[in-house]
């Protein structure tokens, strides 16, 4: 066996100096990640002060957790598809509009962020609740004879969650539409291919990667959502956010709370671990 090269004195001081300018970060990192993280561990394993499994016992056992689990995993994925189908069309206009448009079409994506979630929620329960513009107009123009059912439901969960999500999912698509060089579509025009033909065989395979990024962070941020289903769905979409506060404020029990929440972790450590073996994140990002 070969001895490791030792490291000068130059190089050691380097590394201390590095480690010197991390220690802040990681210092910050601990205060706020991991230790609240590590009390919701403690507290998943307590009951009535004493360690206990029980509140992973009922959560595998009692059908209403698995029931809630099951429907937040449905809406997620909902949101996703709805948000790839609607945010598709968009980044491939921005990809391939001219420099002016293509500024345009995503400052009209970005437009959303500069608004309160809570604002926009409330904005989708005025048009969508019963004397709301969607209704008054219908009724108005004679083309229903009652109000439609269009809020404190899963349809307005969906219409709600997915106008937040579809910017998260755009720009990513739109970086990887934007490195396909136009040419490549051209020349399979010129070959004989119909424009359908070369989006399912050259565009669409060349911007999975983006697509890919993007659907991960749509369902993953999908599977946290509170507010919008909370005040849309009227309690008749429960998602697994409500659940923890359903917990804490009615039962005061932070041990069930907690159990729930590291659950819901542990499903998305597991999400970005397939997704990892499937395309590595250095993939996505484009690192070689």
């Amino acid at each position: 066996m070969t001895d490791m090269p030792k490291l000068s004195a130059i190089e050691r001081t380097e590394q201390r100096s590095f480690l010197l300018l991390f220690l802040p970060a990681l210092i910050l990192v601990a205060l706020i990640i991991f230790a609240p993280l590590g009390k919701l561990v403690v507290q998943s394993f307590q009951d009535e002060g004493a360690f206990s499994l029980v509140h992973y016992k009922r959560i595998v056992t009692e059908r209403i957790y698995w029931s809630i689990f099951v429907d937040t995993l449905e809406v997620s994925l909902a949101v996703t598809a709805l948000s790839a189908l609607l945010g598709y069309p968009v980044a491939y206009a921005a990809a391939r509009a001219s420099r002016l448009w293509t500024g345009l079409i995503l400052a009209m994506v970005m437009l959303p962020f500069w608004t309160s979630v809570l604002v926009r929620t409330y904005g989708w329960l005025v048009i969508l609740q019963r004397r709301g513009i969607v209704n008054t107009t219908l009724m108005d123009l004679g083309i229903i004879s009652k109000p439609l059912e269009l809020s404190h439901n899963y349809t307005a969960v969906l219409i709600g969650m997915v106008h937040v999500m579809v910017p998260f999912i755009v720009f990513p698509l739109y970086a990887a539409l934007s490195k396909i060089p136009p040419e490549l579509a051209q020349a399979g025009n010129s070959l004989g291919g119909t424009r359908s033909y070369v989006f399912r065989r050259v565009i669409l395979p060349l911007s999975a990667p983006g697509l890919l990024a993007g659907a991960v962070l749509v369902f993953v941020l999908s599977l946290g959502f509170y507010l919008t289903p909370e005040l849309l769905g009227g309690g008749k979409t429960i998602m697994v956010s409500s659940l923890v506060e359903r917990n804490i404020e009615q039962y005061s029990r932070f041990g069930a709370a907690s159990s729930v929440a590291l659950s819901l972790l542990v499903i998305v450590l597991a999400i970005f671990w397939v997704v990892d073996r499937v395309l590595p994140v250095e993939k996505i990002i484009g690192v070689k």
